[in-house]
């Protein structure tokens, strides 16, 4: 069986899909769970970049439980996409899939690693899917942690 490796764009693709899915989500749950608990911005100048800063550099409640959950939704629909049907909605539109070293869906504990390889990919400052665009074998580092490549389907 001959496999076609997907690039870093036609990847990248995906992911703007994905995410297009997974910010609202992220957005509404943020939004209730603020109201309830009664948590808000403090006031400030909300369009300057030093006011956003000092938010995340203070851990501010706010900014903290938008993070926390955006983190956990993108976490639950990466995982139970990957584990079930191989693919997120973003790589079903771009004709992508996940396979492991052999060719097989991945299992379940391997898309659990491949989902913890994405938030190392996003602690190295995104370095780990930029990886991607310069691996022979077009990996990122979460590709790496599971023994999974994203193939065109």
């Amino acid at each position: 069986m001959t496999v076609h490796v997907a690039g870093f764009w036609r990847r990248a693709g995906g992911a703007a899909i994905d995410a297009g899915v997974i910010l609202p989500v992220s957005l509404v749950l943020t939004w209730l769970t603020s109201a309830l608990a009664g948590i808000r911005l403090p006031a400030g100048k909300q369009g300057e970049l030093d006011f956003w800063l000092d938010l995340v550099l203070t851990s501010d409640p706010a900014v903290t439980t938008a993070v926390v959950i955006t983190l956990a939704v993108t976490s639950i629909y990466l995982f139970v996409f990957q584990a079930t049907i191989a693919q997120t909605l973003g790589m079903r539109v771009m004709k992508l899939r996940v396979i492991d070293v052999y060719g097989d869906p991945p299992s379940y504990p391997r898309a659990g690693l491949r989902t913890a390889g994405y938030l190392a990919s996003l602690a190295t400052l995104l370095l780990g899917f930029l990886w991607i665009g310069f691996d022979a074998e077009k990996r990122g580092l979460h590709d790496w942690i599971a023994g999974t490549y994203v193939i065109r389907a």
